[in-house]
Formats: C-alpha cells, sequence, structure tokens
C-alpha cells in the first residue's frame, strides 16, 4: 500500500477493530491520529513504495523477577504500551530509523563493496545501530538475506520503566526484517532469541529472555527455560480489572545510568552459586542441596550471591503456584474467584519481599542514598494499612530503579495516584492493560 492510500484509509476510519484489540476501544481515536502522523512522517521521507504497519508491545513482569538467565520459570504480560513503525523496504541496504523524541539512526548493513556488514562494532555498543545490525546478522545466520528498509516509529513504552521498551524495539526490528525479507515465517519465540542475541552480543548487555519472549508472544504467559533453545510458552487467560483491580506501574524517576554492573552481578552470582556444584546454572540444582552445604558456598562465593540462589529457587516455585491460582480464576466464580485473587496478591507481595530482601535489587549499593524505589513501596504499604484494603506490591522489572508494580481495588486507585503523585510527580502512575497480541503486522485495507 502507498503511503498516501495508507493516510487515506486510516482517514476514513478503516481498522478500527485492529486497534481496539490492541489498545482498548477507549484509545482508538487516538491511535488512529498516530498511526496517520507516522505514515505522514514516512511519506516525506521516500515517495511511494510499499508500506507496512507493524506494532511490538511492552511487557510487564508479574512473576519471577531475575529467574530466566538462570534458566528458571517466569510469569509475564503484555501491555498496551507499545512501539509503533510504518516502514517501507529500501533497496540501498541500509537502514533508516525514526523515532519521536530520539535522534534519527542509519545502519549500512553492507560494506563498499556490497557484501553484508554485520559484525559487531565496538563503536555502535550501547546504541540502537547494534540492535539494528546484531538483528541483521542473527537473519542472515539463519539463512535470511535480510536488505534494508524506512522506518518512522513512535514509542509508549515509558523509557526507564521496565516495561521493556528495549525489547520492544528488538522484537519489532525482527518482526520488520521477517516480514520484509523472511515471508513471516520466524515463530514469536525465535524472534525473540534473535533479539536477546542480538542485546547480548552487539548491544553489550547481559539479559535473559522473557522481555523479547512476552514482547513477541503476546497475552498473560508462563515461559519455562528448562531449556533455553526451546522455551515452554502458555498463554493465561488473566484480566485484574474483571477481579476489581487496577494494574500498575509508579514511575520513581530513578535513574537508569552505569546500573549494568549491578544487573550483571545477579546472572553472575547465582552462577557462581552452581558453579560450586559444578553446573552453570541454579535450575540444575535444588536448594536443599545449597543449603546444605550453605557453609561452604559462602565461603567461595560470598553471602549476597547465597542469598541470591535462595531467592531464584523460593521464586521459581512461587511463579508455578501463581499461574495454577489464575487458570483456576478463569473457571472460578463467585467466592472462589475472590479468594484465589487475594492468594495471588499474597504471593505478589511474597515476591516483592524476596527481591527486596535476598535478591537486593530495590537500590544499587553502590549509592544507598538513593532509595526511591524502596520508598515507593514502604509508602505503598503503609497506604494499604491506611486504607485497610487487599492490594499489593513489588519491584517491576531489573530493578536498582525505575518503577515498582501495584494491583490496587478500582475504587482505591484515585487515591493512591495522588499519594505516589506527592512523591514521585505528575504521571507517576500508569495503569496496565493486558494485551492479547505480541509483535504483529497491522492490516489496514
Amino acid at each position: 500500500m502507498k503511503g498516501e492510500d495508507l493516510v487515506a484509509v486510516l482517514k476514513v476510519r478503516q481498522g478500527g477493530r485492529a486497534l481496539e484489540l490492541l489498545y482498548g476501544s477507549e484509545e482508538v481515536e487516538r491511535e488512529r491520529q498516530r498511526y496517520i502522523a507516522l505514515a505522514e512522517g514516512v511519506s516525506q521521507k521516500t515517495a511511494g513504495g510499499n508500506f507496512r504497519v507493524f506494532s511490538a508491545p511492552g511487557r510487564t513482569e508479574l512473576g519471577g523477577n531475575h529467574t530466566d538467565h538462570n534458566r528458571g520459570m517466569v510469569l509475564a504480560a503484555a501491555v498496551q504500551l507499545d512501539i509503533a513503525a510504518v516502514t517501507a523496504p529500501a533497496s540501498d541496504g541500509k537502514v533508516f530509523f525514526r523515532s519521536t523524541g530520539f535522534p534519527d539512526v542509519t545502519v549500512n548493513l553492507t560494506d563498499s563493496d556490497g557484501r553484508p556488514d554485520l559484525s559487531p562494532k565496538r563503536e555502535e555498543e550501547g546504541a540502537t545501530e547494534s540492535l539494528i545490525r546484531g538483528i541483521a546478522s542473527e537473519f542472515e545466520a539463519r539463512g535470511v538475506r535480510v536488505g534494508g528498509f524506512y522506518a518512522n516509529a513512535d514509542s509508549r513504552v515509558l523509557k526507564g520503566s521496565g516495561l521493556s521498551s528495549s525489547a520492544a524495539l528488538e522484537v519489532l526490528v525482527a518482526k520488520i526484517f521477517d516480514c520484509l525479507y523472511g515471508d513471516d515465517s520466524r515463530p514469536p519465540v525465535e524472534l525473540a532469541q534473535i533479539g536477546r542475541k542480538a542485546e547480548n552480543v552487539f548491544f553489550g548487555k547481559p539479559c535473559g529472555l522473557m522481555d523479547q519472549a512476552t514482547s513477541a508472544v503476546g497475552g498473560a504467559v508462563t515461559i519455562d527455560f528448562a531449556d533455553p533453545a526451546l522455551p515452554v510458552v502458555q498463554k493465561i487467560e488473566f484480566d485484574p480489572m474483571s477481579a476489581g483491580y487496577a494494574l500498575c506501574v509508579v514511575n520513581t524517576r530513578g535513574d537508569h545510568a552505569d546500573l549494568t554492573p549491578d544487573y550483571a552481578a545477579i546472572p553472575g552470582e547465582m552462577s557462581s552459586v552452581a558453579g560450586f556444584f559444578g553446573e552453570s546454572f541454579l535450575r540444575e540444582i535444588d536448594l536443599s542441596t545449597v543449603l546444605t552445604h550453605a557453609g561452604e558456598i559462602r565461603k567461595v562465593a560470598g553471602d549476597r550471591a547465597l542469598l541470591r540462589a535462595i531467592h531464584f529457587f523460593n521464586e521459581n516455585c512461587r511463579v508455578g503456584d501463581m499461574a495454577l491460582l489464575l487458570r483456576e480464576m478463569v473457571s472460578a466464580q463467585g467466592d472462589l474467584k475472590q479468594d484465589n485473587m487475594a492468594r495471588f496478591l499474597d504471593m505478589v507481595n511474597e515476591s516483592g519481599d524476596s527481591s527486596w530482601e535476598l535478591l537486593q535489587n530495590i537500590y544499587s549499593p553502590r549509592d544507598p542514598q538513593i532509595q526511591e524505589m524502596s520508598l515507593a513501596l514502604a509508602v505503598s504499604r503503609e497506604f494499604f494499612k491506611e486504607r485497610g484494603i487487599r492490594a499489593a506490591c513489588r519491584v517491576h522489572g531489573g530493578g536498582f530503579a525505575g518503577t515498582i508494580q501495584a494491583y490496587i481495588p478500582a475504587g482505591e486507585l484515585e487515591s493512591y495516584t495522588k499519594r505516589m503523585e506527592v512523591l514521585f510527580g505528575t504521571d507517576a502512575l500508569t495503569v496496565l492493560r493486558i494485551r492479547q497480541a505480541g509483535a504483529v503486522e497491522l492490516n489496514f485495507e
């Protein structure tokens, strides 16, 4: 579809159903205007062309804090906040990526002789360019000869929020390459693996696969990484609002700069405990074995590593229990459903306690005077007690700075929002809606 045709179709209100499924009925018109603006932006960059439209969601972690990188289980969900892009293929071997509020990015995928230039580049490490090149490299390694494209994108995934804007970008770019050059033949988990490889090797950041997998698959899911090459992904029907709760994140406005060493220390220390037994990952041993040798382990790996290992085992079991409760809630009615939700909230709080006390990713140990997330969690708990409500809160995402997650009774949401805004400013709280679709190409014809 040509750019002017896409704009014309959107202006006559086509595609409303597709937009409603991604964003909810109340956001359809706002999103329509967003896509019109994106299409017009690409039209200014390239005349004509086969315009195609893509979206990849951010994700919220519901359970399984820092378990994926040691082959554990996670519970997560795609959300309505996404990265959307209008694209057109380019014949010059270059990717031009424009995103609202960010500098334009150009990546030349070929050298001066027209041969693929897809090796990691030190000067691109930590930048969007590295992710694009890394994803292209992975497609080439899998037998897909990729080319360039233009993209005009806009991200609603709050940066630094723990909603995984980087994973959404990776999955979006992978989906674009797959649809433009790979016949849309890659399953969602493979797109996630491609994105993770780019982030690990080209971008230079260690991470698990949870973020990319949730964004690629969509919906609420459990993911078992016992075999990371073939993770088991199972969808769960879960809508907190149907049980009377708003799922939200609170942005504490923390600074994520220079936190990579803190993030990297967690899988490193967990692996050091596994290494005591000659294994690479904690999933390959069990808690009782670790506790039996705790005195020896702490001498070799240190106390914090031992505490983080205990968190892993408990959190991994907790994910299975949380998933079981959610599955029961789908078919349960009345008191049973409320009882299950109450127990689910208890486990959310238990997860938060474990992250705070054992995993220790609520603030950076290098600057203990700055503890925005600790403050947000403490004030949230006081709010719950003051109002006499059943609610829950926990760290959200990687931790050390950023956001907390909370489940708030719908009737208390306004009061809770005001309490958080006193501490962290206007618009600190964002209500999330679970989105059933993962990375998708939208058809407005």
